[in-house]
């Protein structure tokens, strides 16, 4: 039964938990309270042997809630056990066997899926803006790894039609260029506070497929900085259900730390 009263992060939390399935391994880094969340939500909900990596050091934590930060030690200060990131959680994210699916956000996310997270600018060396750079982003992007993308800022600043750096590759200049360069895996969700949308299957352009309650497609259109492709059959996204709502609001994430990502 969907919830009487719920919120936008909460919805998007509810349908980033739906890309998840028993047994996945996950991995999340800083600022991720909307993956994090998600990744409890799933575990409490249908997805209970969830292999999760807190931080890329701390495997199968037990937090009781979200922390004020998702690297700080007490997301992955109880787990099964502690991973060297430098060493040893390289070697599994590299082997293409673990950490399949991979939550991606940027400063930027353009139609192919490209995303930058590392300077707005055509200059680089002296940029508009300098974003706080890739971290494991631009690893994640070339190694054969499903990205999903989440985003509570569904603007035409954020939805560029072309990224100014690539910091994480999607599907690159679109069609199959990132195949023909070898890269498996690449894009197939993007959750923000408007839509869900994936990627068309041939030309890699990112397509609306739901719209959230009370969002219209046109709605959505304008807060996108390039034409959108529309699924013929776009629905509205399922809210949450009761359930949901109670186990973010009073077990995972009281102190309401995931709001920080909505804020202006």
């Amino acid at each position: 039964m969907s919830a009487p009263d719920y919120t936008v992060d909460e919805l998007m939390i509810a349908r980033v938990a739906q890309v998840f399935d028993d047994g996945d391994q996950v991995v999340n880094g800083m600022a991720s309270f909307v993956p994090v969340c998600a990744y409890m939500l799933a575990r409490r909900t249908h997805a209970p042997n969830l292999v999760w990596l807190a931080g890329a050091v701390g495997l199968d934590p037990r937090p009781q809630r979200v922390p004020a930060s998702t690297l700080e030690s007490d997301l992955w200060r109880d787990s099964a056990a502690y991973i060297e990131q430098y060493e040893d959680f390289w070697s599994y994210a590299l082997n293409g066997r673990w950490l399949t699916k991979f939550m991606v956000r940027g400063a930027q996310l353009d139609m192919h899926g490209n995303a930058n997270n590392s300077a707005v600018g055509p200059d680089y060396h002296r940029p508009k803006v300098r974003l706080p750079g890739t971290a494991g982003m631009g690893d994640m992007g070339s190694i054969g790894k499903r990205l999903f993308y989440w985003s509570s800022t569904h603007d035409p600043r954020t939805f560029v039609e072309r990224v100014d750096w690539i910091s994480c590759a999607g599907y690159l200049g679109g069609g199959d260029e990132r195949a023909r360069l070898g890269l498996e895996g690449g894009p197939e969700l993007v959750v923000t506070n408007l839509a869900v949308l994936d990627f068309e299957p041939e030309s890699k352009r990112m397509r609306l497929r739901t719209v959230h309650p009370g969002v219209t497609v046109e709605q959505v259109q304008e807060a996108t900085g390039f034409p959108l492709l529309v699924a013929e059959d776009v629905t509205e996204t399922e809210p949450p259900t009761a359930e949901q709502v109670r186990l973010i609001r009073e077990e995972i994430d009281p102190d309401g730390t995931r709001k920080a990502e909505f804020r202006g």
